[in-house]
């Protein structure tokens, strides 16, 4: 029995008070499933294709790595891939550094009994070591991580990776063109106010985010994946400020 309690409203920047630095915390855990889908355009067709991704690209004994896995919805979507290809001797590894989102990530997946092993470990991304790995997942966390550590975390799965694996990307980005990147912003926020955010929330959790979450450009994150090893990329999703890149090596 999952011993949490339902995804609540995300309603956690509907104040006027400063709002604290942003952080994956019990409070976002709680609300985290509402409000990466009423804040992530896309959302939802990235976690399709992941799944998809799996079912072409996972190899028989190998491993599929989930970094920066919060709640498990990717991890799961890996699984489904998996299950749909009949793909024999497959691990998962979900990793993450918060310990409440992994507590709710451990009960959810344990509902749905998976006969793929998954392996849940509280870790920061850089310290995982990536083993013969046939897919890696780094959906909505590079851009938590500080810049500087970016290219060795890239480099590090590139190394892990078995030939002909994969390696998907989902990132935040900014265009640098800013007249262009205001329009792109506006558009999103126009977006959330579809979904029920106010013009406060919007506007606390943008000032919540600031310096937590860095983003960088299409191409920054092109060149990154080529340093790393990469040759054959490819930018296969883009809704609005999120991109999705996937690398085959």
């Amino acid at each position: 029995m999952n011993k949490n309690p339902p995804s609540q409203r995300d309603e956690l920047f509907n104040t006027t008070e400063k709002p604290s630095a942003f952080c994956f915390n019990e409070a976002v855990a709680a609300v985290f499933p509402d409000m990466i889908s009423r804040s992530v355009p896309g959302y939802t067709f990235c976690l399709e294709m992941i799944k998809d991704a799996a079912q072409y690209l996972v190899q028989p004994n190998s491993n599929i790595y989930d970094l920066g896995c919060s709640l498990g919805s990717i991890t799961l979507a890996l699984r489904a891939g998996v299950l749909a290809a009949n793909t024999q001797s497959v691990e998962i590894y979900g990793i993450d550094s918060s310990p409440a989102m992994l507590d709710r990530a451990k009960s959810h997946i344990a509902a749905f009994q998976p006969k793929i092993p998954i392996h849940f470990c509280c870790e920061d991304v850089n310290e995982t070591k990536i083993e013969q790995a046939s897919l890696v997942v780094l959906a909505y966390t590079l851009q938590f991580i500080l810049p500087e550590h970016r290219d060795s975390l890239v480099k590090k799965i590139y190394q892990g990776l078995n030939l002909g694996g994969g390696l998907i990307v989902i990132e935040k980005i900014h265009d640098k063109n800013l007249s262009m990147q205001n329009i792109i912003t506006e558009l999103h926020h126009e977006f959330k106010r579809r979904n029920g955010y106010s013009e406060l929330e919007i506007a606390q959790k943008r000032q919540a985010l600031e310096n937590v979450l860095i983003t960088e450009t299409e191409a920054e994150h092109v060149q990154r994946l080529n340093k790393a090893g990469f040759d054959n990329i490819s930018l296969i999703v883009k809704n609005y400020s999120f991109a999705a890149w996937l690398a085959i090596k």
